[in-house]
Formats: structure tokens, sequence, C-alpha cells
């Protein structure tokens, strides 16, 4: 056996079998979801701060699955292969929103879809996901929720500020007290009217009052 009679087998067969105008198309199709993908990802994004790598992950992980289930498809040795190469990888980035959870599976889905050669239902499903996502998102609810948090000097001060926050904020529910010779630390959720705030320096102006902190908080935590 020479060295020539070793590729003729599949190796050359299989590289006959490769169509690149297939390919073209299907890494065009998954360069054009990943990136409306990534838009989606913009418009509806609501966290701390935008990160552009990871918009750019969305991209590169179609494009990337996209590749490697075209490879799958047309060999099934391949398949299993890869399937056993695969499970060792282990992806220790933190995920930091719950909603990106679902824009990593929509990207690694979309490239499946694409790699087995359903563009049409990637392209649609695609249309819809972000459709929903950019309808329900940011959508608001409710008002926003807020910690408020109060260092009183006694009883009759915690009263008086307890009264003015109730009569100007929607909801008022108490979180924690904390009581020592300096005073009292109070921290209540609170959702106001109209996102209006301008109770809090009425509340720092009470006698007896120290301080009074206002902060935002996302409702993850909230039973």
């Amino acid at each position: 056996m020479t060295f020539s009679d070793i590729f003729k087998s599949s190796f050359l067969q299989t590289v006959t079998e490769f169509s690149p105008v297939d390919a073209l198309i299907a890494m065009a199709f998954a360069l054009i979801i990943g990136l409306f993908i990534s838009l989606i990802y913009k418009k509806t994004f609501s966290g701390v701060m935008y990160s552009n790598g990871f918009a750019m992950t969305l991209v590169g992980m179609g494009l990337v699955t996209t590749l490697v289930i075209m490879a799958v498809t047309s060999n099934v040795v391949l398949s299993l292969g890869m399937v056993g190469a695969l499970s060792i990888v282990r992806f220790r980035t933190a995920i930091k929103e719950p909603m990106e959870i679902v824009f990593l599976f929509w990207s690694l889905a979309s490239g499946i879809v694409i790699g087995a050669g359903m563009i049409p239902l990637a392209v649609v499903g695609s249309i819809i996901i972000g459709i929903i996502l950019l309808l329900f998102a940011n959508k608001k609810f409710s008002n926003m929720p807020y910690i408020l948090i109060m260092s009183c000097e006694n009883e009759e001060a915690e009263n008086k500020a307890r009264e003015l926050v109730k009569s100007a904020a929607e909801k008022f529910i108490v979180k924690s007290k904390t009581v020592d010779n300096s005073g009292i630390e109070l921290t209540a959720e609170i959702r106001v009217k109209n996102d209006e705030t301008s109770f809090v320096n009425r509340v720092s102006e009470l006698p007896g009052i120290a301080n009074a902190t206002l902060v935002t908080f996302n409702g993850e935590y909230m039973s």
C-alpha cells in the first residue's frame, strides 16, 4: 500500500462532496442572523454596562456552530467524534444577566438550524424571536423598585419618616431594621409613583433623620 492509496478510500471522496457555494451561503446567512441577534441584544440590553465583546461572541458562535454542523451532517463517523471532542469542553465565563442565556442559546440554535440546511426556518424563527424580545424585554409592567435606607436618631423620627414615605410611595415594605446606641437604621423596599424621588429630600430634612439613601433594585431577589 502506497502513501496515495491511504487517502484514496475516504479522504478525497469527502473533499469532493464539499460544496463551496453551499458553505458560503450558509456562512453568509449565519453572519446576517448573528448580526441581527447582536442588534437585538443591544436594543434590549438593560444591565449596568453593555459589552461589545459579548455581542461579537453572539456573531462568532453562530458562525462556528454553522461550520461544525455542516461538517457533522456530512459524515456520521465525524459526528460521533465531534460529540466526544466537545464533551470535554468546559466554559467558565460567568453569565451576568439572565437574558444573556437566551441570546447564547438563540445564536447556538440558529447556527445548528442553518448548518442543517433549514435556512428559511432560521430566518423566520429569528425574526419572530427578535420581535417578541423587542416588545417585552424592556416593557415596564410595574414601577421601578427601590431600596430606601434611613438613619433615624429615635423612634419618633422613624415614625415621621415612615408616614412621609408611605404617602409618597405606592408600596412600602420593611426589609430590615437595626437598632443600636447610635440610633435606628431602617431598610425598606419601595415603589414610587411616576419615578418621583424628590420625597427623599423631604425625608432627609426631617428632625432626627441623619441621612436617607435611595438606590435602585432589580427585584430579582424579591420574595
